[in-house]
Order: structure tokens, then sequence, then C-alpha cells
């Protein structure tokens, strides 16, 4: 109700709804004031109770395996839809023409400098408070694997450790549920700026792109996140009314980082263990970019389109092996879709970077399709690594995505092989004491 209340505001009354701008952003902001913590403290307490430490690093190579198998057939469903339909034929721009300016100008300038190494080298913050103040959930990652390594490492010594950071879970969670009250709020304020500012005429131009992105996208979360969901002896449909909350926020505020908390929160309340949790879905969001891959080769190929340059089969193959760098480089920086495209046509050398601009004002419109396919991507992503590590209780998943009430999950082990659960309301749960053991006294034999 409150996306459509932000429709309707900013088509009536524009100047009104792009005044609304303040409500959606400091919503937005709270929202990633907390994922930094939430990442961070996931995953140490996920890695830091761990019996077998082994089991985490084959984790984390299956998941980036299967990111980069999901991120190619994502690219090339892209590219076989432009080829398909080539919407970009008869525009003839000149890219000498087209003027670069404003926002435009600045994210075109920071991806032509972008080298495509600079993300593995980005990975290692400068410091230890930098990666919370930026908001940078890969250098985040990093430190949150060094961190539970080291308490895993340590003993008994990293008990203490192990239960503030369990504690303080909880806490954050806790916060989180104050501040996701406030939800429809956001949504309207950043849906009514949305339309008041761009307007739904600016939706004429390139209305069939837009069609073919959105078009695109659903056929890949259907057929393609719904033939793994299949394999898994799970629906795509009852997952995707599972979590309707938040693919409705991520709608209305065109970013997928408000969603990660309750993402994370329902999967574990499914069954997936609470380390493939930690591990995959923040990961996910720097390296799982399924939308983002899409919009990447679709908008790359409708350029050279528009500005007739010709690319061969071969050229394009090319493409989307630069295009598997450059996009994790730009993850969770704003405009980072725009920047990998940027780095990837300036990389090429063959697409003019200038013929960005011909898709500048409808990106705002193509950002919530990427943020949902994103968000879709890295449910299934958790859910086929969890199955992959024997560790899925598909019956106790298909239950909750039904919405059926399940019985609570059993206490976790102790604190060398599992951290205390931290059930879906945020409230931590603590271990009973255990009953003193009885004493059977023997008589003392006699001769």
């Amino acid at each position: 109700m409150a996306i459509i209340a932000g429709i309707a505001l900013g088509w009536a009354a524009p100047s009104l709804g792009e005044s609304m701008q303040p409500i959606g952003t400091t919503f937005v902001e709270s929202m990633k004031m907390l994922i930094g913590p939430i990442v961070f403290l996931t995953i140490v307490g996920g890695i830091a109770s761990v019996a077998d430490l082994k089991k985490v690093g084959i984790t984390g190579l299956k998941a980036l395996g299967y990111f980069q198998i999901g991120t190619i057939c994502a690219m090339v469903l892209g590219l076989v839809a432009i080829n398909i339909f080539r919407l970009g034929d008869g525009v003839n721009a000149d890219a000498s023409t087209l003027e670069t300016t404003g926002k435009a100008a600045e994210l075109i300038e920071t991806g032509e400098n972008q080298q495509w190494w600079e993300f593995l080298t980005h990975i290692v913050p400068g410091s230890m408070v930098a990666p919370f103040v930026e908001g940078d959930i890969l250098q985040i990652i990093f430190m949150a694997v060094i961190f539970g390594i080291a308490i895993n490492a340590v003993g008994k010594l990293g008990e203490p450790v192990l239960d503030l950071v369990q504690r303080l879970t909880g806490i954050v969670f806790k916060v989180l549920n104050f501040i996701m009250k406030a939800a429809p709020l956001g949504a309207f304020g950043a849906m009514a700026y949305a339309v008041g500012k761009y307007g739904v005429e600016t939706l004429s131009s390139l209305g069939w792109l837009i069609l073919l992105f959105y078009g695109t996208s659903l056929v890949f979360v259907v057929f393609f996140l719904g033939g793994i969901m299949a394999f898994l002896r799970l629906n795509i449909f009852t997952m995707l009314k599972h979590f309707r909350e938040e693919l409705l926020l991520i709608l209305g505020t065109s970013t997928a980082e408000p969603a990660l908390p309750g993402l994370m929160k329902k999967l574990e309340h499914a069954g997936v263990k609470k380390e493939t949790v930690g591990l995959v879905v923040p990961t996910g969001y720097s390296f799982n970019l399924d939308g983002a891959a899409i919009y990447l080769s679709l908008a790359a190929v409708y350029i050279a389109q528009a500005t007739n340059t010709d690319l061969t089969i071969g050229q394009q193959i090319g493409m989307l092996a630069v295009m598997l760098l450059t996009s994790k480089g730009a993850a969770g920086v704003a405009g980072g879709g725009f920047i990998a495209l940027t780095a990837t046509l300036s990389t090429l050398g063959t697409i003019p970077a200038a013929g960005i601009m011909l898709i500048f004002g409808i990106d705002k419109f193509m950002s919530e399709c990427r943020a949902l396919v994103n968000f879709c991507g890295n449910v299934v992503a958790t859910l086929f690594i969890a199955w992959w590590d024997k560790s899925l209780d598909v019956d106790r998943v298909r239950r909750v995505f039904r919405g059926e009430e399940v019985e609570a999950l059993p206490e976790e082990m102790p604190m060398d092989e599992e951290q205390d659960a931290i059930e879906s309301t945020g409230e931590l749960t603590t271990k009973p004491e255990p009953e003193p053991e009885e004493r059977t006294l023997m008589p003392v034999p006699t001769r």
C-alpha cells in the first residue's frame, strides 16, 4: 500500500513526491547502519563455532564456483535476448556528440579509471574501522573470516569472545526489528521520490529496452533459478511468496541491502545452518549479482547496436570474460552497475563509453529489477550450497515456504561444535544448566 501511495503521489504531484526523498534515504541509511555489524557478527560466530574449519573453506569454494556459473548463465541470457530483438538498431547515435555531464560523468570517469584487478587488492581494508564506516561488505567479510578463524584456533581462550559475539548478534537483530517497523514509510518516500524525480514519461523513450530487461530477468528467475529449485524438490513460487516482504522492500527502495538481514533470519529459520547462511549470503551480495549480469551484457550490446559498432560472437564472448571481473569491482558501490559497465567498455575499447548516456535516464527504473533478481539468486544459491553440503532439510524448507507452522529448532550443540541458536525473533536462547550427576557410594570391600 505504501509503494502504491508513493507512485500515486509522485505521479500526481512530482515536486511534492521529490521532496519525500529524505524519508526513503533515512530509512535506507538506518538499515545500512546495521548491515556491517550483522554480516561481521554472523560470519565470526558461524566460523568460530564450527568444529571443522575445512568445511567452512570447502563451503566457500563451492559458493564461489556456483556464483561464477550463475553469473555466466545470466550474462549469456542477456546476450541472447539483445541479439534476438536488436533494439539498438536504427538509433544511429553518434558517440562523439554525446555529452557526459553531472552524475553520469562522475560514474563514467570512475569506471574508466578502474582496473579489472582492483577488486582483489580492494578486499584488504586499510584499517579495521574503515569498512564499517564506508559500508564495504567485501572488506567486512574478509575481516570476519580472519577473526572467526582466529577465535576458533585459540580454543577455550576464545570462548568468552564467542559468547559476546552471540549476545551482540541477538541485540543487533532486536534493533533491526525496531527499524523494520518503519519499512512501509521508507518504501513510500523512496518510491514517491523516484517517480516524482524521473517521471513516468522517461519510460516512453526506452520503454522497449526496459521491457526486454524485465522479461529476460523473469525468464532467468522462473526457468534457471526455478530449475535449480525443482532439482532441490522445492518450488520457486512458494519461495517468492515466503520472501514477499523483502521483495516489496527492495521494490520500494531500489536496493537489496535493506533485505539482507531479513533474508538471513528467514533462511536460518527454514533450517539452513547458521555458518552456511553467514558465509554464503553476504558473499553472494558481492559476487552473485545475477540481475546486474543480465543488465551488463544486455546494455553493452544495446549501446554497440545504437552506435553502429559491430561485435562478432568472439568479441561478445571476450566481453563476458571481462565482465566477470569488472562486475566484482563495483560491488556495493553507489552506481555500481554504471561503473562496471563503463569499466567493461573502457577495457574492451571497441564500444564508446560515452554511449552510456543513451541509457542513463532509465537506469533508475532498471535498478529495482536488478536488485530483485540479485536477491532471488542469493536465496537459491544459499539453498543449493546447503544441499551440496548435505545439510539441507528439504522437508522443513518446503513447509516453511508454504507458511506452515514448524517446530522450533532444537537447541544448538555446545560452544566448540555449534553456537547458541538465535531465534527468528532476534532473542538469544541459552542452554539450561546440566542436572548434577547422582553419585552412588560403593561399599568398601572387606576381607
